[in-house]
């Protein structure tokens, strides 16, 4: 198995729909949230309009396969996302598909979406569950948690001088 990471390009914008799904945190036991839940306007703002100022991402592929994404997104005004931090700091959001877990591909797609943001960004935000396995990988790749809202903490990676964005 080869995996190749490549830019989100204007064609994927509509896979993202799929990737914020896998997204959402399913405490273990717990049956899936119904697809539905994408319509609530604080999990839309993640996916909807992709090709903003601000948007970023990059995709992981099996082959034709796109088997993972990582993105971020400049959130301003309302509603706020679960990671916000300020009007500066994209969220990063990221899913796998299920069976390519544990493999490193989420750690790769973070280490590139986070390469391509260091430049243009002051920082990258995002908010992980407490009990979420991904809590690990990101506090490996430098997120220090800054604030708790409910079980959802809020965590930020701050880079050196940023850019202005593009």
């Amino acid at each position: 198995m080869v995996i190749q990471i490549r830019a989100l390009e204007p064609g994927d914008a509509g896979l993202l729909w799929d990737f914020t799904y896998l997204a959402v945190h399913v405490p273990p036991g717990k049956p899936p949230y119904p697809r539905d839940i994408l319509e609530i306007p604080a999990l839309r703002q993640y996916a909807e309009a992709w090709g903003r100022d601000g948007d970023l991402g990059v995709v992981a592929c099996d082959g034709e396969r796109v088997i993972g994404a990582a993105w971020l997104r400049l959130l301003v005004g309302e509603p706020k996302g679960f990671g916000y931090v300020d009007d500066e700091t994209p969220e990063l959001a990221m899913s796998l598909v299920k069976e390519y877990r544990g493999q490193g591909i989420g750690s790769a797609l973070m280490a590139r979406v986070l390469d391509l943001a260091a430049g243009r960004f002051p920082g990258v935000s995002l908010s992980v569950d407490d009990d979420n396995p991904a809590k690990r990988l990101y506090m490996r790749a430098g997120f220090v948690p800054v604030g708790l809202v409910g079980r959802s903490v809020t965590m930020v990676k701050r880079f050196g001088v940023a850019h202005e964005h593009q």
